[in-house]
């Protein structure tokens, strides 16, 4: 009878059409303002797409690739996809590819600055901080978003802990833990190095 049931509801069903490969069941795509103009982001819609090369990489020797905590530092929200799209299309909030230029180089979330993690702790007044003897006054800033490579990757979570130290207050920091790795990963829409 179970059998039959099913076999009766199978056949009377209609065919189902492949749908798209959205972000969310509602959201197909978010456009961010970049340098460049406006870009759209979206998953890769190849149901058959892989990741190849260094993203693709499941073992790197620690160190340097050792695998990073889900906080780097007390304070620091830790943020998804979802959240980075969000601050992507927030104008009040900056997101930091805070990747070594050469990574950077191969491609980037659509909208993020090229702020190198060794650079950071000296750059605060770009972000809005006042100079001061002994770092930087960041009492007026906005918030920030960081991501590196993936959770592999110590360049962000150096960055953060850098510009905590620096004078930037943790409470307006988020870190996209799973960086690049995550959101090739995905599918997601990466620009070149702009």
């Amino acid at each position: 009878m179970r059998l039959a049931l099913c076999l009766t509801l199978a056949l009377a069903a209609p065919a189902a059409v492949a749908d798209e490969v959205n972000i969310t069941p509602d959201m197909a795509s978010v456009t961010v303002e970049t340098p460049s103009g406006p870009k759209e982001i979206s998953r890769i819609q190849d149901t058959d797409h892989v990741i190849e090369g260094d993203f693709a990489r499941t073992s790197r020797p620690c160190p340097n690739f050792c695998i990073q905590p889900v906080s780097p530092a007390e304070g620091v929200a830790t943020i998804g996809e979802l959240e980075m799209l969000e601050a992507l299309q927030d104008p009040e909030v900056t997101v930091i590819d805070s990747r070594v230029r050469p990574d950077w180089q191969t491609g980037t979330i659509p909208g993020a600055i090229s702020m190198p993690y060794t650079e950071m702790a000296d750059r605060l007044h770009e972000l809005g901080c006042e100079p001061d003897f002994e770092g930087f006054i960041c009492e007026e800033v906005g918030e920030i978003v960081l991501f590196c490579n993936g959770p592999w990757c110590g360049q962000s979570p150096a960055a953060i802990r850098r510009i905590i130290e620096a004078g930037y207050p943790a409470e307006k920091i988020s870190y996209y833990r799973w960086g690049m790795q995550g959101w090739r990963m995905l599918g997601l829409t990466v620009a070149g190095g702009e």
